[in-house]
């Protein structure tokens, strides 16, 4: 194992033991929930929105390791981004954790921790959980609908 692997390892271990985003929001603006059949996780999304600007991110995630860890990295990176920015930032790692090539950029904090999940396929469903119930949350925010949690599955996000 490389020393890029173990500093990559502790990043992924570091936000499961100690998740961002874990103080509610009572009024969001954006809510969604997901799921990953493949192995139980379960995550809620909640997000308070300012002129089109991620003001407050929370993310409650029921799950292992890695759902655990992504959600927190998404809480911290989206966070203080315009709507247009998260979305981009969520399809770069939906591209990432898909095994396609794409170019992190250095703004993005420990997203890069993320690629090594390719790496253990049975696994990418539980990384991406968190960023398709986002991808999903914006949609419903863009098409005017209330902060009702739509659910999103990690089965659709083939």
């Amino acid at each position: 194992m490389t020393n890029l692997d173990d500093m990559y390892r502790e990043v992924i271990l570091d936000h499961f033991r100690s998740p961002r985003g874990k103080k509610p929001i009572t009024q969001p603006d954006v809510a969604s929930h997901g799921h990953n059949p493949a192995c139980g996780d379960e995550l809620s999304l909640a997000l308070e929105m300012a002129d089109d600007t991620v003001k407050r991110v929370h993310v409650d995630c029921k799950g292992c390791a890695i759902s655990t860890a992504s959600g927190s990295i998404l809480a911290e990176v989206i966070k203080g981004r315009s709507l247009e920015e998260a979305k981009r930032i969520a399809g770069i790692v939906r591209k990432m954790l898909k095994g396609e090539e794409t170019e992190i950029p250095d703004d993005l904090g420990d997203v890069e921790a993320l690629r090594g999940v390719c790496n253990f396929p049975v696994r990418v469903k539980c990384a991406l959980l968190a960023w398709v119930t986002l991808i999903e949350g914006l949609r419903q925010y863009e098409q005017g609908r209330p902060a009702d949690p739509p659910s999103v599955s990690t089965e659709e996000s083939e």
